[in-house]
């Protein structure tokens, strides 16, 4: 009776222990995390001066708006990138002694004699910014090859954890970990350790969504985390991740994404708000799914797609992309080039009003998605108001939308503020119609009192 006792005391420590960690990883995320990726404009080539740039404009130009991440995306530890596209038949790996990459110094220099992110991460960090990283999930093939150790284990090699079944099959630098081997959980322990030890606040995990969620990775992964002993926030990308999963995601993520990527293309936005629609109902708590990154600005300076250009959305669809991910609640990451910016562009990224629906809104709700409309309501957490973002998706024609508010919970009027651009005008008719052009569309504040 007494061992029984001893054992249930045990579990219920145990359970206690992995709850206040999920909690705890949460409260980093309290908000939907907003900041900079540098892939939509450098792809795998970005260098640590054009970093350092991106980072300065944050710094001063967006910083007090919220916005605070500097991500430096994918392939950084591979010394002869390409741009508008990936070298896969010479790639030269940089990697420690225990099969880790390390930046390539002829990109970074600020890693040489083995300092890794650390100089760069303490830059990010003196801006009050915080600092994030790309990685592959898996083991390097080259540290496969040459069978190097693993670090925090007893002479086990990374050759006896990995397996080329799953291996990402649009970019082979990584084979797939077996979870269950011995050294799988110590590998991603060293990872995270040393990310750590740099400095990086934010980690965006490749290939782990789809076309397979893998989901025993995932958790080695959130342990790596909670063992590193520092706040790192885990993004997992890309890909439609399965709605069927939401649930583990959401329990050891802090955001996902629910497309593939998301470019400078009408279709995708209508394609995101499609996918969406099984969403919503995990949106908060500390987690958030991610519709990718703003496509808008100066964006394929040596990207993936296109050459180098301003964004070829019009002004209307860049509003309505903005408006979307806005009450959404997704992560904001800007895939443009910051210095570039203009004046419009820096508008989008800065109105006060539009932030306070991101930061503030709750208990979003899609009201209407048909062929030729999308409304999505939300409500800000002091309960003072409404919020509804309404869409023209339509291609060809202008449509009058038409919304019975008291249908939708929205009563006691008294104004509407559009805020864009910031015009209030007075609430006179229940059915409230709004007159959209093609891909059109409005952001409301409805003030109840």
């Amino acid at each position: 009776m007494r061992n029984r006792s001893i054992i249930l005391l045990l579990a219920f420590i145990v359970i206690s222990i992995i709850n206040a960690q999920e909690k705890e990883f949460k409260k980093w995320t309290v908000t939907p995390p907003m900041g900079w990726n540098s892939w939509d404009c450098y792809g795998p080539t970005v260098t640590e001066k054009e970093v350092k740039a991106n980072a300065d404009y944050m710094a001063e130009h967006l910083k007090s708006s919220g916005w605070k991440y500097i991500v430096v995306d994918i392939r950084w530890f591979v010394e002869n990138t390409k741009a508008n596209g990936y070298n896969q038949t010479d790639p030269i790996y940089v990697l420690d002694e225990y099969g880790r990459y390390q930046p390539a110094v002829n990109k970074f220099p600020s890693a040489k004699n083995g300092k890794g992110f650390k100089e760069l991460a303490a830059y990010i960090h003196s801006k009050g910014l915080k600092f994030g990283i790309y990685i592959m999930r898996g083991i390097p093939t080259k540290a496969v090859h040459d069978k190097l150790p693993i670090k925090g284990t007893n002479g086990v090699t990374v050759d006896k954890i990995y397996s080329t079944e799953n291996q990402c099959k649009w970019l082979k630098d990584n084979y797939t970990i077996v979870a269950n081997k011995p050294g799988a959980q110590e590998y991603y322990n060293s990872l995270f350790e040393m990310y750590a030890a740099w400095g990086v606040d934010f980690v965006k995990i490749d290939d782990l969504s789809a076309p397979i969620y893998h989901k025993e990775e995932i958790e080695l992964i959130r342990n790596a985390i909670d063992n590193s002993g520092r706040e790192i926030v885990l993004s997992t990308s890309p890909g439609e991740t399965p709605v069927a999963s939401a649930n583990h995601v959401s329990e050891h993520a802090n955001m996902w994404r629910m497309v593939n990527d998301v470019w400078d293309k009408w279709d995708d936005l209508t394609h995101l708000m499609k996918v969406s629609k099984d969403w919503y109902p995990y949106i908060g708590n500390g987690t958030w799914p991610d519709c990718d990154m703003i496509p808008l600005g100066r964006i394929s300076i040596r990207g993936e797609r296109g050459s180098d250009r301003m964004t070829r959305l019009t002004k209307d669809e860049q509003y309505s992309l903005m408006t979307f991910f806005t009450i959404f609640k997704s992560p904001l990451f800007f895939g443009g080039d910051l210095p570039s910016n203009d004046d419009f562009t820096l508008s989008l990224l800065t109105n006060a009003e539009v932030l306070k629906v991101h930061q503030q809104g709750t208990d979003v709700k899609q009201i209407r998605n048909t062929s030729k409309e999308v409304i999505i309501s939300a409500t800000n957490k002091e309960n003072t108001h409404k919020y509804l973002a309404v869409f023209n998706i339509d291609d060809n024609e202008p449509q009058t939308i038409e919304i019975d508010l008291d249908s939708i919970g929205i009563n006691k009027l008294k104004t509407v503020k559009n805020l864009w651009s910031g015009v209030t005008s007075k609430v006179e008719e229940r059915i409230y119609k709004v007159t959209l052009q093609p891909h059109q569309s409005q952001l409301l504040s409805f003030y109840t009192n």
